[in-house]
């Protein structure tokens, strides 16, 4: 079972798959959420109602538009390119984080994502 999620702000909006995954499934059962976005270096992450423990297989350095879930913050973790901690042009998030899924489209998008812009996260329905 995928999951699909739908993340706007006022300058644009993208899905993401998500893969089934306690996290993930618990994310879908708040949905729809609405947050403030925090930006990090060239991430995009913010606060959700969910709260889980680190997960088999997460990992601090991801791919540019892995959907991740940083478990110390209880917040969707969304990079697109370095953050200040990482080695040369990587992904490295702040701590391991639990993989969910993958935006579907160009992670460069999250660029028009300001500090403290309204960010809503709904279920996609086929």
């Amino acid at each position: 079972m995928t999951l699909r999620i739908r993340i706007s702000w006022p300058a644009g909006h993208t899905t993401a798959t998500l893969e089934e995954t306690p996290t993930s499934k618990a994310l879908a059962g708040v949905l729809p959420i609405v947050s403030t976005a925090r930006t990090w270096g060239e991430e995009v992450y913010f606060d959700t109602p969910v709260s889980a423990s680190v997960e088999e297989g997460a990992r601090q350095v991801v791919e540019p538009g892995t959907v991740a879930f940083w478990t110390e913050g209880d917040a969707l973790a969304l990079p697109y390119g370095p953050t200040p901690i990482s080695r040369g042009d990587e992904c490295r998030l702040a701590s391991p984080c639990n993989l969910l899924g993958a935006l579907d489209g160009d992670p460069r998008i999250l660029a028009t994502v300001r500090d403290g812009d309204p960010i809503r996260v709904e279920l996609v329905s086929d």
